[in-house]
């Protein structure tokens, strides 16, 4: 059992959230007891009380209580092993790259960062994408390891620290592409369910998910938020399944996964919130389709625009479909190329 530890925040880990910085100081650290240390009020920053969420600055103490280093010690190598194919996928994912940031298409299936039972992820081989510089380019944003896409790389503390406030001070705008079961009623709307996370039923809560709240419900539930989402249209295929945009003004876990399977068109291989069921189940869908559909999950991170830290440009990047959904687009008979980038613009924006 180690001793009572106080360590100050480097100007390079500043803007982070705390949880995520004590698990990179001991990687096996879970969830679960964090939460619990901050509960209980032994974890503490600057002295004070605090949440797991709560962001770290420059300079601040994190005073970190005794902690079992037979079950929570560093690793000792802890650098993972990139195979010869796995570093040609993510240079063949890069879409754009200069010298403050890297923008990649993420590949569905691989995970952002570690976790129970994922030995391979993006951080983990980021090393691929230093391009010469000395540090491996910082995560800023996340997306569902099942959601490929549009992803954002900061290639220093500078920029990283910009990035982050901007998607948290909700300063960017990113657009899915998704296909859902059935069609929604009304064609562009704005989702406002609150979300609160539920634990699963595996180890250690393996298996979470969110749950949809009425909006009035919010105050009422511990660690319940208010979220919301803009959708819209673009094509369907009869009233089996439809292609949506969607716009998360909000940025919480599974968002846009829970708030469309609450309206009752989850997404094309959710099974996590739209079963793995073809048929209607009460108002709502399954999320397979069948056929040549292929099962795997129909979410996209199609575009993303923000002020770009040093040029201060409004910069837009745009990826193309994975496989699995190309396939679907053909069957379907949908055309991206087709598509607005924005088709939440009024026509006299497009102007």
């Amino acid at each position: 059992m180690s001793r009572v530890q106080k360590i100050t925040v480097k100007e390079e880990e500043e803007d982070q959230r705390l949880d995520r910085w004590l698990k990179k100081k001991f990687p096996n650290l879970k969830q679960p007891h964090i939460e619990k240390i901050c509960r209980k009020g032994d974890l503490r920053l600057d002295g004070r009380r605090v949440k797991p969420s709560a962001r770290i600055e420059t300079g601040q103490v994190v005073r970190i209580p005794p902690i079992n280093e037979n079950e929570y010690i560093r690793p000792k190598n802890l650098k993972q092993v990139i195979s010869d194919s796995d570093a040609k996928m993510l240079m063949d994912s890069v879409l754009y790259k200069d010298e403050h940031l890297i923008v990649i298409n993420k590949p569905p299936g691989l995970p952002v960062q570690g976790g129970t039972g994922q030995l391979k992820h993006l951080d983990g081989m980021s090393e691929v994408l230093k391009f010469g510089y000395p540090d491996k380019p910082r995560l800023v944003h996340r997306l569902d390891k099942d959601t490929s896409g549009v992803l954002l790389l900061a290639r220093s503390a500078q920029a990283a620290k910009y990035l982050t406030a901007a998607f948290r001070n909700r300063e960017t705008r990113k657009i899915y592409w998704a296909a859902v079961a059935g069609v929604p009623t009304i064609k562009t709307g704005t989702i406002k369910y609150g979300l609160v996370k539920m634990k699963g039923h595996g180890p250690d809560g393996m298996g979470e998910k969110m749950k949809c709240l009425h909006p009035d419900e919010v105050v009422q539930i511990d660690n319940a938020k208010r979220a919301t989402t803009d959708y819209t249209i673009i094509d369907n295929a009869g009233q089996r399944v439809a292609w949506l945009a969607l716009v998360p003004i909000t940025g919480r876990t599974h968002q846009l996964r829970a708030h469309v399977a609450e309206l009752g068109h989850p997404i094309v291989g959710d099974g996590k919130y739209g079963t793995n069921s073809q048929t209607n189940e009460g108002d709502g869908w399954g999320s397979q389709l069948g056929g040549e559909i292929s099962r795997k999950l129909h979410l996209h991170s199609k575009s993303l625009s923000f002020v770009h830290p040093f040029t201060k440009k409004i910069v837009n990047f745009s990826a193309p479909l994975p496989e699995h959904m190309s396939r679907t687009w053909d069957f379907l008979d949908w055309t991206p190329k087709e598509a607005d980038l924005d088709p939440f613009l009024s026509d006299e924006k497009k102007i």
